[in-house]
C-alpha cells in the first residue's frame, strides 16, 4: 500500500481515504473577482474538497515576444500569443488573499500552482498550505526545489512527463525537504481525449514512487475520474466552471457545477463499491438466501421406502438441506410419512 500524505488541516490523502476532490478554477474566472468569489461557493456546494488557483502574471510565466516561438500553432488556443493568452487567463494577485479568505470561512481548502519564485514567496505570504506543480513545470528543477524547501506537501501532474523526468522532480522534492508527494496522471491536451488517459501510467506511478496517486482530468465528462478512483486513485482534479457560456481560455474543457456535483456523487458511489473483502450473503442478499436451490420431497413418500431420483430432487426454493448432500440421502430409506412439497431434512432418513 502506497503511503498517505498529511494535510496541514488534518486531512489525509491516500488509500484507505476518500478521494480528494479539487476544483481547478484557473481562468474561468473571466477576470471577474465576484464571479471568481462564486465559483469557490458554488464548488464547495458541488462537492469539491478543495479549490485551486494559479499563480502567475504574463511577466512571471512568459515575455511579451511576438516572434514565432511565441504563438500557438494548434489546438483550443490555436493563433494566440503566449503573453496575451496569459494576460486573458491569470488570476489578479491582489485577489488571492480575499480568495482564500472566502475558502476558509465557508470550508473548503485553498491552495495554488506557483510558476516562478515570486509566486511561491507571494503564497507563502498569504499562507497557502501545499502547493500544485503543473505538467509543464516537471522540467523546472530550480522551481520544484525552491517550492519543496517549503517542506509544505505538493500535488504534482505529470503529463507528457518520461519517467526519468518524474524521477528527477521526486528526488528534487524530497533531497529540498519535502517528502509528502502526491503524483497525478494527466493527459496534457485541452480538451483530453479517454483514449489516451492511460491509467494504467497512474498505477505504475504508485508503485514505482510509494505516493498517493490521481488524475489531474481534462477530458470531458467523468468516465475518467470514476475509473481512475476505482482502480486505486486517491486525488482528482478537474476544472471547474460556473458556465461553459462564460466565454474565457479554459471554458472548453472545464466542467459546471451540476456536472460536477454528479461525477463527486459518482466518484463517492465508486468508493462505496470497492467496499471490503466480504465473503457470504450481504445485508441486502439476505432476503434472496431462501430462492437458492435444496433438497425438496416430490411426491408422497410412507415411512421405509427408499428416497430416489423420483422423489426428491434439488430445486428452488432453499429451505431444504444443501444439494450437496442428495447422493447421499439416495438409496436411504424414509423415517416418517413425508408429504409431497416439504423441504428435506435431516431426521426423514436412516
Amino acid at each position: 500500500m502506497a503511503k498517505t500524505i498529511a494535510l496541514p488541516n488534518g486531512r489525509i490523502i491516500g488509500d484507505g481515504h476518500p478521494a480528494y476532490i479539487i476544483a481547478e478554477m484557473s481562468g474561468n474566472h473571466a477576470g471577474s473577482k465576484e464571479r471568481a468569489l462564486e465559483i469557490i461557493h458554488a464548488a464547495k456546494e458541488a462537492g469539491a474538497d478543495c479549490i485551486k488557483i494559479q499563480t502567475y502574471t504574463p511577466d512571471t510565466i512568459t515575455i511579451n515576444c511576438n516572434n514565432k516561438y511565441f504563438h500557438i500553432g494548434d489546438g483550443t488556443w490555436e493563433g494566440e500569443n503566449l503573453y496575451h493568452l496569459y494576460e486573458k487567463a491569470y488570476t489578479p494577485w491582489e485577489w488571492q488573499a480575499d480568495l482564500k479568505a472566502c475558502a476558509d470561512k465557508i470550508g473548503i481548502d485553498f491552495f495554488s500552482t506557483p510558476f516562478d519564485k515570486t509566486s511561491v514567496d507571494f503564497l507563502e505570504e498569504i499562507g497557502v498550505d501545499f502547493y500544485k506543480i503543473a505538467s509543464f513545470e516537471v522540467v523546472d528543477i530550480p522551481l520544484i526545489e525552491y517550492v519543496a524547501s517549503k517542506k509544505k506537501p505538493i500535488i504534482m501532474s505529470t503529463g507528457m512527463a518520461t519517467k526519468e523526468e518524474i524521477t528527477e522532480a521526486v528526488a528534487a522534492m524530497k533531497s529540498s525537504g519535502c517528502d509528502d508527494i502526491a503524483l497525478l496522471r494527466c493527459a496534457s491536451a485541452y480538451p483530453a481525449i479517454t483514449d489516451e488517459m492511460n491509467l494504467a501510467t497512474m498505477l505504475d506511478m504508485k508503485n514505482e514512487f510509494d505516493v498517493p496517486v490521481g488524475l489531474s482530468d481534462h477530458s470531458m465528462g467523468s468516465v475518467g475520474a470514476v475509473t481512475a478512483i476505482a482502480k486505486g486513485g486517491s486525488i482528482i482534479e478537474k476544472h471547474f466552471c460556473l458556465s461553459r457560456e462564460i466565454e474565457n481560455p479554459d471554458v472548453s474543457f472545464s466542467m459546471p457545477p451540476e456536472e460536477f456535483a454528479s461525477m463527486v456523487k459518482d466518484i463517492r458511489q465508486a468508493e462505496k463499491a470497492e467496499g471490503m473483502v466480504s465473503y457470504g450473503p450481504t445485508t441486502q442478499e439476505m432476503g434472496n438466501v431462501q430462492f437458492r436451490k435444496s433438497i425438496f420431497v416430490v411426491k408422497d413418500v410412507k415411512k421405509g421406502d427408499v428416497f430416489t431420483e423420483e422423489n426428491i430432487r434439488v430445486i428452488r426454493p432453499g429451505y431444504g438441506m444443501k444439494p450437496k448432500y442428495y447422493k447421499e440421502i439416495l438409496g436411504k430409506k424414509a423415517t416418517m410419512d413425508i408429504e409431497f412439497g416439504m423441504p428435506f431434512k435431516e431426521e426423514y432418513f436412516e
